[in-house]
């Protein structure tokens, strides 16, 4: 069975992750991601990020499945030629600061004159207007000031920022979203729309009901490390060898929590009979349960709770999630062969559709590594105006950089 995008052409000319994710996810669902790319390439190229055989792991990670054309769209002929992918592609995308693509000439208004069936989405730190328009937009920067970091670490130390760059990776999330929605929608008008998504927005909407609870209540959430404000016990414990979460909410959890750890005591006291009780006891009850865990091994404790049907997991690095049977069940490693890099090994697409499976993973592209292919087979450009654009800087080859 074809993936559910096969037929779908996305022109990406966004760079690092918050405007390459989104293009990643659409192609794992089967679309076609060409990356535009100028003379000096995506910056996420950079090898001294996430380096991996002197090639960006990051780069390799973001853009599996898409093709690299360099255009210089300062040129007038480079910018002629975007327009004429334009025409035969549905979506741009870009992560450009605002006033960039008005600047190139290639802003919407443009755009959907020379397609009007075109999705144009745009991706920035603080949106196109307003006084943080040309704040910079770095991932900690966001996570910052979103109130994120607030929220994230243990109560009385320093700020923590989360260890995925989240801030970056909503951009790639939200943009594919709104891009599915709009490509429905065009089904049923036959038109193109604009989209924009500031990563700031992003992030606040991610606050979810820690949004609501300050903006209804004005009560400021305290960072909880790994607890759990509205239920205990929910955290991670220290075992003999490791450590372990568990979470307990309802009264039946709680029961059979107390016969896991062979505790009747701590079932029958008044203090922790409730949730409410134990969030309000939560100063007494926690250290009782602490030097129970510290006297078996994780492994041990999960087979109780197993048993038992109690919520837990052990804390796994990236070694043991990796190896966890539902990660193998789930086909969640992709692999691919990359001609500097070698085998390079990275997460899976996690939505099933259907029956379909997986499309073959196809390693991140060398700097202009299909401009030839492209022009020649979407464009119908011969050799000499292939060359001509050349000579003139208007497009590059692989041949013009190593990356």
């Amino acid at each position: 069975m074809s993936l559910p995008l096969e037929g779908v052409r996305v022109l990406e000319l966004g760079q690092i992750i918050a405007g390459t994710y989104g293009g990643q996810i659409l192609s794992d669902m089967g679309a076609e991601v060409i990356k535009i790319e100028s003379p000096n390439g995506d910056l996420g190229r950079n090898p001294s990020v996430a380096p991996l055989n002197q090639i960006s792991g990051l780069f390799l990670t973001f853009n599996r499945n898409k093709k690299s054309v360099v255009i210089d769209m300062k040129t007038n002929e480079g910018r002629d030629t975007f327009l004429n992918l334009v025409k035969c592609s549905d979506i741009v995308v870009d992560n450009f600061r605002p006033g960039v693509m008005e600047r190139l000439g290639i802003a919407y208004p443009i755009l959907t004159a020379t397609n009007p069936r075109i999705i144009h989405c745009s991706i920035t730190g603080f949106g196109s207007e307003g006084e943080y328009k040309n704040y910079p937009a770095l991932d900690i920067i966001i996570q910052a000031i979103s109130g994120h970091m607030a929220v994230t670490g243990e109560s009385g130390r320093p700020p923590v920022r989360l260890g995925i760059p989240l801030a970056d990776l909503s951009g790639g999330l939200f943009s594919s979203q709104g891009i599915l929605a709009a490509l429905y929608e065009r089904e049923k008008t036959n038109k193109g729309q604009h989209l924009e998504l500031s990563m700031f927005d992003a992030m606040l909407s991610l606050l979810t009901y820690m949004g609501t609870m300050w903006l209804s209540d004005g009560v400021l959430p305290k960072p909880p490390g790994s607890g759990h404000e509205y239920s205990v016990p929910w955290q991670a414990f220290a075992t003999k060898d490791s450590y372990i979460v568990v979470a307990t909410r309802e009264e039946n959890v709680w029961e059979r929590f107390c016969k896991s750890i062979l505790s009747e005591k701590l079932f029958l006291d008044d203090r922790f009979s409730t949730n409410a009780l134990r969030v309000k006891n939560r100063t007494e009850l926690i250290p009782l349960l602490e030097p129970i865990f510290l006297k078996e091994t994780t492994e041990y404790w999960m087979d109780r709770f197993r048993i038992n049907q109690v919520p837990a997991g052990p804390v796994n690095h990236l070694d043991q999630a990796f190896a966890e049977p539902p990660a193998i069940e789930g086909n969640m490693v992709l692999e691919c062969i990359h001609s500097q890099a070698g085998v390079v090994r990275m997460p899976a697409y996690p939505v099933k559709i259907g029956d379909t499976r997986s499309k073959v993973c196809e390693p991140a592209p060398l700097l202009g590594q299909h401009t030839d292919e492209i022009l020649s087979t979407l464009l119908s450009y011969g050799p000499s105006q292939i060359t001509q654009l050349k000579s003139v800087g208007a497009i590059h080859d692989q041949g013009d950089k190593k990356w």
